[in-house]
């Protein structure tokens, strides 16, 4: 059954939620809502796929934000979600519970790509973020979760308090992958050379389900024969996982880092009839 539109008055503050499905024969926005400080854009809300980006008011979080997103892609739907730019995670020396959820169903045969921009948190910032996408049998999830050092340019690399990020892939009811970082200041410095080093950005890449099997070993394939070089501003691994693929990527550079990705992403735009990333990277 498809998702209604609630109440203004059943919406909680933060949440936002985003059904797509097939209508006479395209992907189509059947339910969209969001509530502040969460916005939810769909400009392309009809067509071979559906795109869809999120953002906040003031462009990110503050101490205290808490916010929520529900996708719901139906049967044979494809649907790209994003965000209008990086995820700015501003400064809390409170340490205020700061974070977000999103929970993504994915029917048969749909196909969902999630790939917002990466989170940047600044210093004295606390963030955590939770993702979990429930998959039928036959669809198939592309995910991109990445962060940042900061503001490296004004000298802020990794002076945050503390960043979590969580990612859970269930397919028909089975975890299939399950993914956790944190870094917290009082562990020891961010920066050293044991931890996150010379590196201003690191990425992840998952590749799952029937429709992307292709792309899966043509990922293992690539990264099987690059060079591995010695202080290399850039460097990526890639390894199976159950029905797919993951990709690891380090970077001195963010936008080094986001080229990687995209090249290894260009399968993506036959499947959603165009590439979102062609005016970014």
């Amino acid at each position: 059954m498809p998702l209604t539109q609630p109440e203004p008055s059943a919406v909680s503050s933060g949440s936002a939620q985003l059904t797509v499905e097939i209508v006479s024969g395209q992907s189509a926005v059947t339910s969209a809502y969001a509530s502040s400080p969460l916005k939810l854009l769909t400009p392309r809300s009809r067509g071979e796929s559906v795109w869809g980006y999120t953002s906040s008011f003031g462009g990110g979080f503050v101490a205290g934000d808490e916010t929520r997103l529900d996708l719901r892609i139906g049967e044979g739907a494809r649907c790209f979600l994003g965000t209008q730019a990086s995820t700015k995670i501003y400064r809390n020396p409170s340490r205020r519970a700061c974070g977000h959820r999103t929970r993504a169903a994915v029917a048969e045969n749909a196909l969902l790509v999630f790939a917002p921009d990466p989170v940047q948190p600044f210093a004295n910032s606390s963030y955590a973020q939770r993702q979990e996408f429930q998959m039928d049998a036959g669809a198939g999830l592309v995910l991109v979760d990445w962060f940042t050092s900061g503001r490296a340019a004004r000298g802020e690399r990794w002076e945050f308090n503390r960043f979590q990020s969580g990612n859970d892939v269930f397919l028909s009811g089975e975890r299939i992958f399950m993914d956790s970082i944190l870094l917290d200041s009082t562990d020891e410095v961010i920066a050293s050379s044991h931890r996150a080093g010379r590196f201003n950005c690191f990425a992840l890449l998952l590749l799952v389900g029937e429709p992307l099997q292709s792309a899966v070993a043509s990922l293992l394939d690539a990264i099987s024969v690059r060079p591995v070089e010695r202080s290399a501003a850039l460097v990526a691994s890639a390894s199976p996982v159950r029905h797919g693929a993951i990709l690891r990527v380090a970077g001195e550079s963010v936008e080094e880092v986001g080229r990687e990705l995209h090249h290894h992403l260009k399968f993506i735009a036959p499947l959603l009839g165009d590439d979102p990333w062609r005016r970014k990277w």
